[in-house]
């Protein structure tokens, strides 16, 4: 029967007979969906990961704010040396509006991104050098045992009088108090290095130069960041304890002189001011950190 009077009849049309011994007959797999679709998807799933991981981090600070705005409104504590939070976000508000607020905190960012840039700068070379090289650690390991013992807060008055209450003294200060975090941590880092890693480079004839620049620096990253983040936070805290005495600006004369004036809506807003700081500075850090350390496997993967 010919194609068309088969196709005329409304017949199947007969299968094509394989050759013997050919394999099994192909089996239609679906077309897959289209990459803009899975794009999406993938996209959505990101978006409400992020959210639920951002709602579970904000959960305990909603909690503390809401207790900060009722505590004082129910006669918890009392509002005129804690007011309730709203009051306290206005005040904020006036102080950000007038000016007074960035002029402050333009004053303590100048003076503590100073001392933090000064003392890793300072630090992080010289602990390399005492956790490497033998020698330098047991000439320098009794002087920096009494320096490191000391605060850096009790050395305040001294700072001040050798130096004045002008900028010198609060960056020295910062300095001072900056270094020895970074400094500990990268003497640390370079003497708690794999031994097995330093094993494997020796085997390969590294000189070494090559094994402090291959090995050395890249383990020591991650615990030379550790000792830079706590450099972060002090460099902030022991900038706004030393502007209490002697400055004419910044943050910690900001909540000086609202304790004196009894504007405790101001002080709080100060003090918040220091903390946002600081956590926003720390966060920069972290993404420092993990750009300079991303060939690190992750401890989950």
């Amino acid at each position: 029967m010919s194609p068309v009077t088969e196709a005329g009849t409304g017949l199947a049309p007969h299968p094509v007979a394989r050759p013997k011994g050919a394999g099994p007959q192909p089996v239609a797999v679906p077309a897959a969906p289209p990459p803009r679709r899975k794009r999406f998807r993938s996209a959505v799933r990101r978006s409400a990961y992020g959210l639920v991981k951002a709602g579970t981090k904000s959960v305990a600070v909603v909690a503390l704010v809401l207790l900060w705005e009722t505590a004082p409104r129910f006669a918890l504590v009392d509002r005129t040396f804690l007011p309730p939070f709203s009051e306290v976000a206005q005040a904020w508000w006036q102080l950000a509006v007038g000016g007074q607020l960035a002029d402050n905190a333009s004053a303590s960012l100048t003076r503590s991104l100073s001392g933090f840039g000064i003392a890793v700068a300072f630090a992080v070379p010289l602990g390399l050098l005492i956790g490497w090289y033998r020698p330098v650690a047991d000439l320098l390991g009794p002087l920096l045992e009494v320096f490191r013992n000391t605060a850096a807060l009790a050395l305040l008055p001294v700072f001040v009088l050798l130096l004045g209450i002008g900028e010198t003294s609060k960056i020295s200060i910062v300095v001072y108090a900056c270094t020895w975090p970074v400094l500990l941590s990268t003497i640390s880092a370079v003497r708690s290095v794999d031994p097995t890693l330093l094993r494997l480079a020796r085997s390969l004839d590294l000189s070494p130069v090559r094994l402090f620049q291959k090995v050395i620096l890249p383990a020591s990253v991650p615990a030379v960041f550790t000792g830079i983040r706590l450099a972060g936070a002090v460099s902030v805290l022991v900038l706004v304890a030393a502007e209490m005495i002697g400055a004419k600006a910044g943050l910690g004369h900001l909540i000086n002189s609202s304790q004196y004036n009894f504007a405790i809506p101001q002080m709080y807003a100060g003090i918040i001011t220091i903390s946002a700081i600081g956590v926003a500075f720390n966060q920069l850090l972290v993404a420092l950190e993990r750009r300079l350390s991303s060939w690190r496997v992750p401890a989950n993967g």
